[in-house]
């Protein structure tokens, strides 16, 4: 029981299934699960990323780590619409295998898992994730788009660039990464932050997790693989299981070993984010494969991620 494994992915899985349970009960309906969400990423997130960056000066950050997981991105990216094609359907795809939940599940899990100095390396990546990932996949969709229309003589439906702007503004202003970059200059003022506010900040920060997990249960009590089990499992696999193989790959072919390596490998093998669900929405393609996707990597996680932490351990 005291294996650092099992004391962080225990009060993990404790906190989804009870969550879970809440959600099959209908103690939580889903209009409150919502407000619950928007409480999570607009006040409790924030607090935490900030207060956990404000001490963090910039010559500390170490990036290979970083671009370690990225490359591996771009390969499983590239590699999905090799395969599937270049359209709306493999864009969204392509971010399925990919998009990692590094907020509801990582950062709780790896707080407890590595402690202060893992969370920062997650955080330094979760600065750049959504804003690399989300304005890449804003890109991909909006091309396949277009060129859907241009080959229906329907014409291109916006200018390319001023969506992509727009992709890339809304992912810096938005309540995930523009903490993280408010810590980091406030850090680098070298001031020291009032007791009396850095409480409040501390006490929210600390909320975030397990209110966080108990979400990610309720979400999951919500949505069922159905029909599209055989795609959604061929999905999680490859981000449960091949993304972070990936990023072990090409994190030793960097020279990386140690904290850094093992936190990217770890956060490789967390399960497809919700952002991606978002995405198919908005898109209108794969909407039943991508939800039963999320609900199969989530499940599949329970299994995979004790594997993966334990060999990345080896690392």
């Amino acid at each position: 029981m005291n294996h650092p494994v099992l004391s962080a992915l225990i009060p993990v899985v404790l906190l989804v299934a009870l969550g879970f349970i809440a959600g099959r009960a209908r103690w939580i309906r889903t209009e409150a699960a919502k407000d619950l969400s928007n409480l999570v990423f607009v006040v409790l997130t924030p607090a935490l990323m900030f207060r956990t960056m404000s001490t963090v000066h910039v010559e500390q950050l170490d990036f290979r780590p970083v671009a370690a997981y990225f490359f591996a991105v771009l390969i499983l990216f590239v590699g999905t619409l090799l395969i599937q094609g270049f359209n709306r359907r493999a864009a969204v795809l392509a971010l399925a295998c990919t998009f990692s939940n590094t907020v509801m599940i990582g950062i709780s899990l790896i707080g407890l898992a590595y402690g202060p100095s893992g969370l920062v390396i997650l955080l330094t990546l979760v600065s750049l994730h959504a804003l690399v990932l989300l304005t890449a996949g804003t890109l991909v969709l909006e091309l396949a788009v277009t060129r859907e229309q241009m080959a229906s003589g329907q014409g291109a439906r916006r200018h390319i660039l001023a969506t992509v702007l727009g992709a890339v503004r809304n992912t810096i202003i938005h309540p995930v990464p523009l903490p993280i970059i408010a810590g980091l200059l406030f850090a680098q003022t070298g001031w020291l932050f009032p007791d009396v506010l850095d409480r409040p900040l501390q006490w929210l920060g600390n909320a975030f997790g397990p209110l966080a997990l108990l979400l990610v249960g309720v979400t999951l009590a919500g949505t069922t693989a159905g029909p599209h089990l055989r795609g959604a499992l061929a999905l999680a696999t490859a981000k449960n299981l091949i993304h972070p193989a990936l990023v072990a790959l090409l994190g030793g072919l960097l020279g990386l070993s140690g904290l850094p390596l093992l936190v990217m490998v770890v956060t490789a093998a967390l399960p497809i984010g919700a952002n991606v669900f978002l995405f198919s929405q908005r898109y209108a393609v794969a909407e039943d494969l991508v939800t039963a996707s999320v609900t199969v990597s989530n499940t599949l996680a329970l299994v995979t991620l004790p594997v993966v932490m334990l060999l990345a351990g080896l690392l």
